[in-house]
């Protein structure tokens, strides 16, 4: 692993390789955005995926992403906080990076729960450098409703995607729907000025897929269930 700004290049340990800010990490990077403990990097026979350890509210991306724990190709650029690192050496495998390591079953989500979570990862699907998830505050203010509502909303999802409690737990939770592929940012859409319907408070952020819900881009797939069943029992 390349260090970018000092150009230090740091080998990876044969099986479980710590990255982070603090003293007792194998791969130590003096960066105020990153957390003393930020990552893991564990090799297992010829593959090599990071996992983000949650502890850190700047999180760990791949090639500009946020990810839970992703699977590395060569030249990958992983960014710990705003420490960018690139992968080299890693043996070229048919390995699609994007549904390693995946959870096989995706919960069940009411719509208010896909509400939340669309607002909860907005800002990490922009295009921006790292950007933390909302807050409860933001998604209630986003949802026009109470943050006492968004709360309990949030608890029900950290049961249904079993985030421990512990610090950073909306990063945690945002990282593993995103790793899931059930949010995914929406192409922008360009609207002539004259043709746009008036303003009324909605906003085109991520989109959220419930599971079993059909798509609108046959292109993109996603746990199967019939889609009708589904939206019985949505609520």
């Amino acid at each position: 692993m390349r260090i970018e700004d000092s150009g230090l290049v740091m080998p990876l340990r044969p099986d479980v390789t710590t990255v982070g800010r603090g003293r007792g990490v194998d791969i130590r990077l003096d960066d105020p955005s990153v957390s003393r403990l930020h990552a893991e990097i564990v090799r297992r026979g010829p593959y090599v995926y990071v996992v983000d350890m949650g502890l850190s509210r700047n999180g760990t991306r791949v090639n500009g992403r946020p990810i839970a724990r992703r699977v590395l190709e060569d030249g990958d650029v992983v960014s710990f906080g705003t420490a960018r690192c690139r992968m080299g050496g890693i043996p070229r495998e048919e390995v699609d990076p994007d549904v390693e390591l995946r959870r096989a079953v995706a919960p069940e989500l009411t719509r208010r729960e896909v509400d939340v979570l669309t607002s909860l990862c907005r800002p990490a699907l922009s295009d921006e450098a790292f950007v933390a998830p909302a807050t409860a505050r933001e998604i209630a203010g986003d949802l026009v409703v109470t943050e006492a509502a968004v709360k309990q909303h949030l608890l029900r999802l950290y049961q249904k995607f079993r985030i421990p409690e512990g610090a950073n737990r909306r990063t945690r939770l945002a990282n593993e729907v995103i790793a899931m592929g059930l949010v995914r940012p929406l192409p922008p859409v360009h609207v002539p000025q004259q043709n746009r319907p008036p303003i009324d408070g909605a906003r085109r952020g991520p989109e959220v897929r419930r599971p079993g819900a059909p798509h609108p881009a046959s292109h993109v797939t996603g746990p199967g269930r019939h889609p009708t069943a589904a939206g019985r029992r949505a609520s």
